[in-house]
């Protein structure tokens, strides 16, 4: 299995950790996105694996993101301190796994692996 990841967070710092942290588990990293024009621009290069995503972005909702993930199979996470990320990004991610923010690293990792394989 191909391990990519595409990132999308829009706070830098957490944006790299959460990069130099799967690069050295073994995933690539597409990203990080920091807006979801950005994310859809990587998305129509290369479909990665699975995505992580941040519910709010510097240019609105994550929602866009979801539904072009969602249109082309390609499994996502969410990475919110929201219980219910729903509630701010709309019903698509209603159901995605949540690792929570800030995110325990082997949470985020059983969790990406998980969603990859599905």
């Amino acid at each position: 299995m191909h391990k990519t990841v595409l990132i999308v967070e829009d706070e830098f710092l957490i944006a790299m950790d959460l990069k130099l942290l799967l690069e050295r588990c073994g995933w690539r990293v597409l990203g990080p996105a920091a807006t979801a024009e950005e994310a859809i621009r990587l998305l129509d290069e290369e479909l990665p694996a699975v995505a992580l995503l941040d519910v709010t972005l510097r240019d609105g909702s994550v929602t866009p993101v979801a539904k072009a993930l969602r249109a082309q199979s390609v499994p996502f996470v969410v990475a919110s301190a929201y219980s219910k990320p729903e509630l701010v990004g709309g019903e698509i991610l209603a159901g995605a796994a949540n690792v929570g923010k800030p995110t325990e690293e082997r949470r985020l990792l059983a969790v990406l692996e998980r969603a990859a394989r599905s």
